[in-house]
Formats: C-alpha cells, sequence, structure tokens
C-alpha cells in the first residue's frame, strides 16, 4: 500500500453569501491574487523610498507613479493570463467556442501570459511617461514573488494543478478529480503536491533571493539584473516543477501519457517546459549586460 498524505479538509471558499436569490461567495483564490498584489506594491514602494539602493541615490519611479503603473499591470495580469492560456493551452477549445474566452471565473490563467501582459503594459507605461524600461522592470520583478507563493498555496487548496502520481511520502491524496490519468489505480492515488513546490521555489526562494540582491548587493544599481535574475530564475524553477506536475487534461492521450506539447522518439517538453525556455534565455542576456555594464 503507498503511503500519502490526506488532503487538508479547507474549502476553497472563505463565506458565502446569498442575497436576493444570488450567492456570492469570497474565495482564497481571489484573497491570494489581492493580498499579493498589495504585498508586492508595498515592497516596491519601499524600495523606491531608499535612494541609497539606486545609482546616484535616485530611483526610477516616485511611489505615485508605482501606484499608477499597478492600474496598468493588474490589466496585464488578467488580460494576458487568460489570452495566454487560450493561445497556448486550449486554443481549438476556445475558438470553437469563442463566449468562453471571458469566462475567467471557470478558471484557466496562464503564468506566462500574464508575465507577458505585464511586461506589454510596464513597456507603454515607460513610453508614456519617458522612464528607464530596465529600472521600472526591476522594480515589477521585485513584486512579483509575493503573489507566486499566495497564488501556489490558493492553488493547493482548490486542489487544481496537482502533480503527477507519486509513492513518495509526502505525496498527497486530493480529491476525486485528481484520480484520472492515475494508471492501475482504483479510487484515489497519491500525488505530487505540485502547487507547493512552486510556491516554495518560484515565491519564497527566488523572492527572497531578490530581497536580498536589492538590498545586500546594490542590484538596482544594475539595470535589467533583478528583471533578468525573476525570468532565469523562474523559468529554472517551473522548468525543473513541470517534471513532476500534471499536464492539462489535453495533452494527454493514449500515445501522449505524459502530456507532451513536442516531442521526438518519445522525449520532448510539456507546454510549460516550452514556454520557459525563452524566459530563461531572456534572462540570462539581461544578467550578462547588466553585470558587464556595472
Amino acid at each position: 500500500m503507498v503511503a500519502m498524505l490526506p488532503f487538508p479538509d479547507i474549502s476553497p471558499e472563505i463565506f458565502s453569501v446569498t442575497l436576493f436569490g444570488m450567492t456570492f461567495a469570497l474565495r482564497w483564490y481571489a484573497v491570494a491574487y489581492i493580498v499579493g498584489i498589495v504585498l508586492g506594491w508595498r515592497l516596491v514602494v519601499r524600495a523606491a523610498r531608499t535612494p541609497r539602493l539606486w545609482r546616484g541615490d535616485t530611483p526610477v519611479m516616485t511611489p505615485a507613479q508605482i501606484e499608477d503603473l499597478l492600474t496598468w499591470i493588474i490589466i496585464g495580469v488578467i488580460a494576458g493570463g487568460r489570452l495566454g492560456y487560450v493561445l497556448f493551452y486550449n486554443p481549438a477549445q476556445y475558438l470553437a467556442n469563442p463566449a468562453e474566452i471571458l469566462q475567467v471565473w471557470n478558471g484557466g490563467m496562464s503564468f506566462h501570459g500574464g508575465a507577458l501582459g505585464v511586461m506589454i503594459a510596464a513597456y507603454i507605461y515607460c513610453l508614456r511617461n519617458g522612464l528607464s524600461r530596465l529600472g521600472v522592470g526591476d522594480l515589477v520583478a521585485l513584486g512579483i514573488a509575493p503573489g507566486l507563493l499566495l497564488g501556489r498555496i490558493a492553488n493547493f487548496i482548490n486542489a487544481e494543478l496537482w502533480g503527477r502520481p507519486t509513492d513518495l511520502p509526502w505525496g498527497v491524496a486530493f480529491p476525486t478529480q485528481a484520480a484520472q490519468y492515475c494508471p492501475d489505480v482504483v479510487g484515489i492515488c497519491a500525488r505530487h503536491p505540485s502547487q507547493l513546490y512552486e510556491a516554495l521555489l518560484e515565491g519564497l526562494v527566488l523572492g527572497g533571493v531578490l530581497i536580498w540582491l536589492v538590498w545586500r548587493r546594490d542590484g538596482l544599481k544594475k539595470p535589467g539584473l533583478v528583471t533578468g535574475l525573476f525570468l532565469a530564475g523562474y523559468g529554472l524553477a517551473r522548468f525543473a516543477v513541470e517534471f513532476v506536475r500534471q499536464p492539462d487534461a489535453q495533452f494527454v492521450t493514449a500515445g501522449n501519457p505524459l502530456g507532451l506539447a513536442w516531442q521526438i522518439g518519445g522525449y520532448g517538453l510539456t507546454m510549460g517546459q516550452i514556454l520557459c525556455l525563452p524566459m530563461i534565455a531572456v534572462g540570462m542576456v539581461l544578467v550578462l549586460r547588466a553585470r558587464a555594464r556595472g
């Protein structure tokens, strides 16, 4: 018998109320987004209010400009995250049912799409306001980790984005919907808690490294360094976790049980890994350029 940890009895809904025959619920996932954005915003504002962290003691943005940019970033996260999922993970489904693209409450958000949306939003904001794109990018990268940490924990509470079957002692018995794609297993099988792996690597570890880089190693004095380290660090962490993360159902077939989006001779990469490769490459280029200029 395979040892497994029971899934904690935590409801995805914090509370719900019914008014005029309609039910409204506050979910942990929504709270994770809100708290993550607030924590990231406060972290970035603190960096902007600490002149010694910047070249010439001159921050690239004021707190007021950061608040303005925050609105652009929220729009970029939502629009980019949704369109990224539609285009990268399930284009056939949404092309056949385009009305479902706007139904974000039914799930389906891509981090890579959200990151691209944030980059586009920040780029436009910098052009409109004459700000350094690399400097602003460093601030944005600094503030992302809290949202990643809390968002992945919320994924775990929602029992979604679970990992592949495992016989390791910390495998988790997710609810019954996770029993699918478990070959030769009747009922619920133990799975990697890949959401918690990502929370640890992408949120806690990467966020701690970026904070250390900014406050202890003058990272913001080398424009592009923090952005590059975030892109490369996230890309490497996500690439590694993809080996134990269950791919989306539409990629899993009888001839492709690993859910590979690209494969040759039985070897290949998942869609998440494919999307991480340009992040790693761009991140490494930015780090090398920043170090050379510094």
